[in-house]
């Protein structure tokens, strides 16, 4: 086992793969021979054509590349701004390279790929990274639509992430809690600042690693290297892929090479720590024997595995897609909830407030999950944030099955479609007051969207999506959120360092397959006067 770790750790840390630019120097004139080649188009490519041509457009469309020019560094932010100025009834259909892409931006229309046409998008577009890093797109986020996605749907919903499931798991996280206060207690009696953005990713990621493999996940460093490997998987994932662009280019054995090489050396780290934990799991007794033993993802997989047919892939590649969508949320929207707190001191001091008055007669020396449903303004401040600091602003794209109508247009068979929930979420139209601003308590009793929540019932407030594709692993994050965030605000006043007090917090963001702040939360813990 160690040395597959240290193994892991020299790769992950090789050179990147070359630029953009480099590889899309190769790409066009391998693409333009491509085209020259089609001599002309059979007729059902015609009429798809005419259909598309019918959608709002930008005009500024180029040879080649399409509209790939107008989409920004932040591209949540630049479909946003297209989409004000080209799109109609909340449809914009973007070239982006060789393939048509609907980008989704009003509530109206979210509604009717999500929910009237949700059997029709139910689907995903083939990515060869995704092929390759989740064992052929068999996990239940990039799997095509169809019996084998119903199937590890339905292990998701009804045996990993089921309330039940995330209850039990309550002491596990109240025991990460605590070795994260007494983290930053030390800091604290130091009297110097912390990195807040690291310590929140590695509970995030210590909560995912517990739940996933066990109480052993400590061993030989395996949490911290799931951590370099979620990281590794989200670069691969969120960054340029030229095929997803060019999905001709796939059937180049030569392009499929230059650009797989790194997907498929991660997925080799990833396959010999799994089935290293995998077999450990095996070689015990099964979980119903052993008595009173917490039963992790492992043990559940392994239980069902016959009952639906999986194979050793699998259970790999879900347990693969558990840490990928698992740890980001919650570390992302801990760090936004506390870098909004910070820029708000009337806030935090409201906050701070309901938690510590709701604790202080209890004699506990923590924030337990039985006092969370008593912390009301708690939960407005993390749904507040992921209004406005979603960690997925784009839903993972759709790929449409069937012809259907929205909004007053006909939409082809094999359009991907995008959904802005990031937009959406900031649509003035639909939230009270200033859209842009951080407002806990719009979600509070008497607030405009008090009866908001996660379920996706409210298509201007999708932070989790909607639908057959929704995220089911809502529970599971939001749990791990509530508690550390509750216990950072009852244990600790903070500061910023003096550098930050007279510049403020850098807000600039980078944007992946999740959107992170591009700099660390650096804040100094102080322990308030009893």
């Amino acid at each position: 086992m160690a040395q597959i770790v240290l193994q892991a750790r020299h790769v992950l840390h090789e050179q990147a793969p070359a630029a953009v630019v480099s590889v899309l120097l190769i790409v066009c004139p391998l693409l333009a021979f491509l085209i020259v080649r089609r001599h002309r188009r059979p007729s059902t490519a015609r009429e798809r054509e005419q259909l598309l041509s019918k959608l709002p457009s930008p005009h500024s469309r180029l040879p080649i590349i399409g509209h790939l020019h107008l989409v920004g560094s932040l591209p949540h932010v630049s479909l946003r701004d297209l989409a004000a100025r080209h799109g109609r009834d909340g449809l914009m259909l973007l070239r982006l390279g060789a393939v048509p892409t609907l980008i989704v931006s009003s509530p109206s229309a979210a509604q009717a790929v999500l929910r009237t046409h949700d059997h029709v998008f139910a689907s995903r577009a083939y990515s060869p990274v995704t092929d390759i890093l989740f064992y052929g797109s068999t996990d239940v986020a990039f799997a095509p639509y169809g019996e084998h996605w119903r199937q590890v749907r339905k292990i998701s919903t009804a045996h990993l992430l089921t309330n039940r499931k995330v209850r039990s798991y309550r002491h596990a996280r109240e025991q990460e809690v605590r070795l994260v206060v007494a983290k930053i207690r030390e800091a604290a009696a130091a009297g110097t600042a912390m990195d807040l953005s690291d310590l929140l990713n590695s509970f995030a990621n210590d909560i995912v690693c517990h739940a996933v493999s066990g109480k052993f996940f400590r061993e030989e460093g395996r949490n911290k290297l799931f951590r370099e490997l979620v990281e590794a998987n989200s670069s691969l994932i969120g960054g340029f892929n030229v095929e997803d662009y060019f999905p001709a280019l796939v059937k180049l054995g030569i392009v499929k090479r230059m650009v797989c090489a790194k997907a498929h050396r991660v997925n080799k780290m990833w396959d010999d720590l799994l089935e290293k934990l995998i077999d450990d799991h095996a070689s015990r007794p099964p979980a119903s024997e052993r008595d009173g033993e917490e039963t992790d993802f492992i043990d559940v997989l392994l239980s069902v595995q016959q009952e639906y047919r999986l194979t050793r892939d699998h259970i790999k590649a879900q347990l693969a897609i558990m840490f990928e969508a698992g740890t980001d949320t919650s570390f992302i929207v801990l760090e936004y909830a506390m870098v909004e707190l910070m820029q708000n001191p009337r806030l935090m001091n409201k906050l701070q407030a309901e938690v510590r008055n709701n604790i202080a007669n209890k004699g506990k020396d923590m924030v337990t999950e039985e006092e969370l449903n008593d912390l009301a303004y708690l939960k407005a401040v993390i749904k507040e944030t992921l209004r406005l600091h979603m960690p997925a602003p784009l839903l993972v794209p759709h790929l449409s099955m069937a012809e259907c109508d929205v909004e007053g247009y006909t939409i082809p068979a094999g359009t991907r479609a995008i959904v802005n929930s990031w937009a959406l979420a900031r649509d003035p139209s639909y939230w009270e007051g200033d859209a842009e601003e951080f407002k806990p308590e719009r979600f509070m009793e008497g607030g405009s969207a008090a009866a908001v929540d996660y379920k996706g019932n409210d298509f201007f407030y999708l932070p989790f999506g909607t639908g057959r594709r929704m995220c089911p692993g809502v529970n599971f994050a939001i749990a791990a959120t509530e508690i550390m965030l509750a216990n950072l605000v009852y244990h600790f006043n903070w500061e910023l360092p003096l550098e930050l007090a007279e510049k403020g917090i850098d807000m600039t963001e980078s944007f992946g397959v999740t959107v992170h702040r591009t700099h660390k939360l650096l804040l100094v813990p102080v322990v308030p006067q009893v």
